[in-house]
């Protein structure tokens, strides 16, 4: 019986459900199920094992069960009648995407991403550029951690745990000797300083304008104001020199988090404060992301075409335009005629409500208010089959195992099923 049971115990795996890819989970696969036993964080936990009650795992089109080859056809005749196809959400690996890709190509689709955040980074590292670290660095170097609009813990439950939680570090004797402060957003865990103490909060109402303040104060500009962004100017003084006298500082922010017209500007000032700060000592960004596989379908995008998402196929040739080739604009203006909406490993990210016709390949378990077209479940990478996945700092590629045996197939099959049938 123990032996038996410790057989099923698989170790050091990679979780694909954030950007912090932790790969030392313990999974129990026993009754052909993934059940995290060892290392998981909430989210893991619920995303590893499969829905809870009766959940249709059997493709549907407008609603009626079918086979998967009537699916597929049904998907093929949609998308060859299209003018203008979407292909988006794009929550997928590296297979995944390349076939998404290489469909794209074929029908001359637009490819975007579900996280908006990504295209408001994209923005500033193509028009100023930053300096960005890795979750290696911070965890052996970083003494000072600013976060921005975030608590990090929200959308990346082992954070604190992973990155700034460690015992020892490469470069001193003992665990790193960390101040942690908040800027806009209170403390989401107990014990996010070091050794338990908690983090500075500093209450923000603008986060641009602080940053903006930031940068004049730590250039030595006397700024006629009381306050920027809800902070006393005073208190802005303190914080810059504070940076300055940093050994290795290290500013944090979630794109996501930032969900406002011209966020990326907020972006930019704060990227543009680390630039200054280099001047003076190490200070770096460190823009988390990686949900949904977004860094994964970037990646993809860029070593593909030469272009992030929001890229084109209609002309024949990759065409990037960040503006006009986003998802929510092509729906709302009614240019899109097609959706085929790919959702791998969340069964909550729903394909935008619009009036076009929408193709999902989705997670078991999703919910719709109104059936779509045609509904193909797949399977999850890293649960059902192995795979790729960017890392949140755009550095890592992990690699992700097979677990458990699933009847649905993989998206990229799914694709290149659709791609052979048009």
């Amino acid at each position: 019986m123990s032996i038996q049971a410790s057989s099923s115990i698989r170790s050091a795996i990679a979780c694909p459900f954030c950007g912090l890819a932790c790969d030392d989970l313990q999974v129990d696969t026993a009754n052909s199920q993934a059940n995290v036993i060892g290392n998981g964080c909430p989210r893991s936990v619920v995303q590893f094992r499969p829905p809870l009650g009766n959940v249709e795992n059997r493709p549907a089109v407008d609603g009626r069960i079918v086979s998967l080859p009537e699916a597929v056809a049904a998907a093929a005749r949609i998308l060859a009648h299209s003018a203008q196809p979407l292909l988006a959400g794009l929550g997928t690996d590296v297979a995944g995407t390349r076939a998404a890709l290489q469909l794209a190509d074929c029908i001359g689709a637009v490819v975007d991403h579900m996280n908006r955040g990504l295209a408001r980074n994209m923005a500033v590292v193509q028009d100023t550029g930053w300096l960005a670290t890795t979750f290696a660095e911070v965890q052996n170097r970083a003494d000072l951690v600013v976060f921005a609009g975030t608590d990090a813990v929200s959308r990346f439950p082992r954070f604190f745990e992973r990155i700034l939680g460690q015992r020892e570090s490469m470069f001193s004797e003992g665990a790193p000797q960390r101040e942690i402060v908040y800027i806009g957003a209170k403390p989401g865990h107990p014990k996010s300083g070091n050794q338990g103490s908690p983090g500075e909060e500093i209450p923000c109402t603008n986060l641009g304008e602080a940053f903006g303040a930031l940068r004049a104060c730590l250039a030595g500009k006397r700024l006629q104001a009381e306050h920027a962004g809800g902070i006393a100017i005073t208190e802005l003084v303190k914080l810059a020199e504070r940076m300055r006298s940093a050994r290795y500082g290290v500013l944090v922010w979630v794109a996501t988090d930032l969900d406002y017209a011209h966020a990326e500007l907020t972006i930019q000032a704060m990227s543009n404060l680390v630039s200054d700060l280099n001047e003076h000592t190490r200070f770096a960004c460190l823009p988390i992301s990686g949900s949904d596989g977004d860094m994964t379908a970037n990646q993809v995008t860029v070593w593909q075409t030469g272009f992030p998402l929001r890229t084109g196929f209609g002309r024949g040739t990759p065409d990037y335009d960040p503006h006009h080739f986003s998802c929510e604009r092509l729906l709302a203006t009614g240019e899109a005629d097609a959706l085929l909406w790919i959702s791998a490993f969340d069964a909550e990210r729903l394909p935008p409500p619009s009036s076009v016709p929408a193709i999902v390949l989705g997670r078991p378990g999703m919910k719709f208010e109104k059936p779509p077209a045609v509904y193909i479940p797949v399977a999850t990478p890293g649960v059902h089959h192995a795979g790729h996945f960017f890392r949140g700092d755009n550095v890592v590629a992990v690699r992700l195992r097979k677990l458990v045996d699933s009847p649905l197939p993989a998206v990229a099959d799914v694709l290149a099923q659709i791609e052979a049938a048009l």
